[in-house]
């Protein structure tokens, strides 16, 4: 482990940056000055963030939207924290605005996001609580939860516990849920077009 890890004080996202190593076999996020190790996403979990990526690139070609996904990008979302979504819908237009893009493929500002899509895993808790009040604190438009294991806590995708997609819509800067199961139509304010039920996202095909 590199010994920025290893610091008992927190780092800013200044030492994060600067201290992030090129062509790791791991994925570095910094949670309220804790450098975090993410795993490579692998299995079900690659597989669905591929689909999902496939559709949305699909569907933004199609309607001719100034959007793209890139294929790495950091947020960051405060002097003390950046995250890496599984997927992020960029709109172009605002590039100009994100002076750390060009060299660190950093977003800065929440206009710039049209949608972040975070796929759930063990650490569920990020992407209910931790990020999910980052990414509305931003102002980004939309942001989708994608627990195909039904993870989260009850307070979040309710008892008995069941394979969710939750759909967070900014409104007077707050988010608003609106929840996915079985073979429901997912409604995004972002792609209003979009014919995908909740299980075909959770079985990635």
């Amino acid at each position: 482990m590199s010994k920025i890890l290893n610091k008992s004080s927190f780092v800013d996202f200044e030492e994060f940056i600067n201290w992030y190593p090129e062509n790791s076999e791991y994925h570095y996020e910094l949670h309220n000055g804790v450098v975090t190790q993410m795993p490579k996403h692998r299995g079900k979990h690659s597989q669905i963030a591929g689909f999902a990526i496939a559709e949305l690139s699909i569907e933004i070609r199609r309607l001719g939207l100034p959007y793209f996904i890139p294929r790495e990008c950091l947020i960051k979302t405060d002097n003390l924290s950046g995250y890496e979504p599984d997927v992020i819908v960029i709109n172009r237009e605002f590039l100009e605005n994100e002076p750390r893009w060009e060299k660190e493929s950093t977003l800065i500002n929440g206009q710039s996001i049209k949608l972040v899509v975070e796929v759930v895993s063990s650490n569920w808790s990020d992407d209910y609580a931790l990020k999910l009040d980052a990414y509305e604190t931003m102002g980004i438009e939309e942001y989708w939860i994608v627990d195909y294991l039904g993870l989260g806590g009850k307070k979040f995708i309710g008892y008995p516990k069941e394979p969710t997609f939750t759909v967070y819509t900014l409104k007077n800067n707050e988010y608003k849920p609106n929840q996915f199961k079985g073979n429901q139509l997912i409604k995004s304010s972002i792609f209003s077009e979009l014919e995908l039920t909740a299980v075909q996202i959770f079985k990635g095909f």
